[in-house]
C-alpha cells in the first residue's frame, strides 16, 4: 500500500481537501433542502428520516467507500496525462 500512498504532492492533498470540502457542502444541503421539503409537505416525519438513514446503513457505507475511491484518485494519479490511471480495481 505504501507504493500507492508515498509521500503525495501537496497541490494534490490540497485539492483533494477542496475537492472534498464541495462536494460536502452540496450533498448536505441537497440532503437538508430535501429533508425540509417532504417533512414541511407532512409526507414524512423528522424520526422517520433518521430511522430509514439507519435501516440503510450498509448501502451508504458502500456508496460513500465508492466515493472516496474517487476521492483518493487525486493523490495517486500520475500526473504525465500520457500516462494512463492505475486500474481501480486491481486494488479490491
Amino acid at each position: 500500500m505504501s507504493e500507492n500512498f508515498g509521500m503525495p504532492d501537496p497541490e494534490r492533498i490540497a485539492g483533494l481537501i477542496f475537492e472534498l470540502a464541495s462536494q460536502l457542502h452540496a450533498e448536505r444541503a441537497q440532503r437538508m433542502a430535501l429533508e425540509a421539503a417532504l417533512v414541511a409537505a407532512g409526507l414524512v416525519s423528522p424520526a422517520a428520516i433518521e430511522a430509514a438513514g439507519a435501516a440503510a446503513q450498509p448501502d451508504i457505507g458502500a456508496a460513500l467507500d465508492t466515493a472516496m475511491d474517487g476521492m483518493l484518485r487525486i493523490i495517486t494519479e500520475d500526473p504525465d496525462p500520457r500516462i494512463p490511471l492505475r486500474n481501480e480495481g486491481a486494488r479490491r
